[in-house]
């Protein structure tokens, strides 16, 4: 396991291109605090690990809504 130190940091752009979505969503969602991320200067920055969690989290919540609504 990778210590935090050595841990892999992506920028807003590296994220919204993973994660398919415009890079306006991603920067909306990090002031909004939806998305786990924090800032070095004025410029946003997301850990790998956190994203791969949010990322878990999301997928769980989705499915617990559709089964709650069979």
């Amino acid at each position: 396991m990778n210590s935090p130190l050595h841990e892999q940091v992506l920028t807003v752009k590296e994220v919204a291109q993973y994660l398919k979505v415009n890079e306006r969503t991603i920067y909306r969602m990090a002031e909004a605090g939806r998305i786990p991320a924090f800032r070095i200067g004025n410029t946003w920055r997301i850990r790998e690990s956190d994203l791969n969690v949010w990322i878990k989290n999301q997928y769980s919540e989705e499915v617990d809504n559709v089964t709650d609504k069979m």
